[in-house]
């Protein structure tokens, strides 16, 4: 199949940096010039892998338009190559200083962002049972690039290293202790969407705000919360996996684990199909039996109770674990919403606000429906903004700065 044509306006003495973001169906990449400031010159993906309707999209920076092509994506692998193949016809490998990859589990001895190895990627293959979702997957990535372009220096990207250093009390699992020797403890995920989120915050606000107490909310597909005081993390909802905390488009979030015995001895399941089913078949998906994406629950839950329990409870659920980190915070400052839901769903954030005036918050309904950066009224004591993440930028400077051998790359 032809692929299209789309050259990015790449400066031809100033080297490229290349962000790779892997999901379950589809894989997100984008083009970064390495001037001072770092310029994003283009953004693609390939999505609805595995289906007939697999396309390849890519955006030029200040374009309002997409050029997109059906590309042959009938596996994971297929959807890599397809984007291999547009980036050597477009920008040929001389032209990449580094490629960054986000990686969503780096267990207890991947905390740091680092330069890709022969043993890092052993680490992972080891840590694969941890995040069956995401992990097979992105060692697939980087073993795609690394065959395409040897030569060029591969960085991981760990989601969980701004949970590094939370509090201990915060890390711990109530299972036995050799386990926690070991390594088993609460890890925390959506590292590098908050850490661009407290960037913003500290850009738009001003460091005191973002020094006070603030929750930070990504809500997507997958979805979390996070509690920071102080510039720094002290609890999150996700813990040992992503499956964990809030209720998520296939995932169920928190469960008791006493049902999931239950069920692998009356379903007569497998490990294997444990796992399917924590990550495929609950959340949203399962309680609608129709959908995991809040869109099409939204467009449906007037005429579909399923649709609509599943919005209640995912909007229930959020406000409870809001409620529980606001206590571990001792009081709230700043409520931050981002994610695909965050950003764009007024009804999902309205539902997730109501009812917590006792906290000092107020919902201005009219900024809220316009989605504007805050949308809490003037007398609200938590300041409530929506603040669009951008995971690929902190990706391309944790590159720019290991590649420069700096400091601030285990800081970014």
């Amino acid at each position: 199949m032809e692929m299209m044509q789309v050259t990015p306006p790449t400066p031809k003495k100033t080297p490229l940096i290349l962000t790779v973001n892997g999901g379950s169906s589809s894989i997100k990449f984008a083009v970064f010039s390495t001037a001072s400031p770092l310029k994003r010159l283009l953004i693609g993906q390939v999505e609805r892998i595995g289906t007939p309707n697999a396309r390849l999209t890519v955006k030029l920076e200040n374009s309002p338009d997409a050029a997109a092509t059906p590309v042959v994506a009938a596996t994971f692998h297929e959807g890599v190559q397809s984007i291999l193949v547009y980036l050597r016809r477009q920008l040929g490998a001389s032209a990449i200083e580094g490629i960054g990859h986000r990686i969503v589990h780096g267990g207890v001895h991947l905390l740091d962002n680092q330069p890709v190895t022969a043993e890092l990627i052993a680490e992972l293959r080891r840590m694969e049972p941890l995040d069956l979702a995401h992990l097979p997957r992105e060692i697939a990535l980087i073993e795609g690039f690394r065959q395409a372009f040897p030569a060029i220096e591969q960085i991981a990207c760990f989601d969980t290293a701004f949970h590094r250093n939370l509090p201990p009390v915060a890390q711990m699992l109530p299972i036995p202790r050799r386990y926690h020797n070991a390594g088993v403890r609460r890890f925390g995920f959506h590292g590098l969407s908050y850490t661009y989120l407290m960037s913003q915050l500290t850009t738009l606000a001003g460091p005191e705000a973002a020094n006070g107490r603030i929750i930070l909310a990504h809500l997507g597909s997958g979805a979390s919360m996070a509690a920071v005081r102080g510039g720094k993390p002290i609890d999150t909802t996700m813990a040992f996996t992503p499956t964990s905390g809030l209720v998520m488009g296939t995932r169920p979030g928190d469960l008791d684990p006493g049902l999931l015995v239950y069920l692998m001895k009356d379903q007569n399941l497998s490990c294997a199909d444990m796992d399917k089913f924590i990550s495929q078949q609950c959340g949203l998906l399962g309680i609608s039996e129709t959908s995991a994406d809040v869109r099409d629950l939204l467009a449906a839950r007037a005429t579909d109770p399923r649709a609509a329990d599943a919005v209640d409870l995912f909007c229930y659920q959020a406000k409870k674990h809001l409620g529980a980190l606001t206590a571990t915070l001792g009081g709230l400052d700043t409520i931050v919403f981002a994610g695909g839901i965050g950003e764009h769903s007024p009804e999902v954030r309205a539902g997730i606000c109501q009812g917590l005036d006792y906290l000092g918050l107020q919902l201005d309904a009219s900024k809220n429906a316009r989605g504007c950066d805050i949308i809490s009224t003037d007398q609200s004591r938590v300041v409530i903004r929506i603040i669009p993440t951008d995971e690929e930028i902190v990706i391309a400077r944790i590159v720019a700065a290991i590649l420069a051998d700096s400091p601030l790359s285990q800081q970014i």
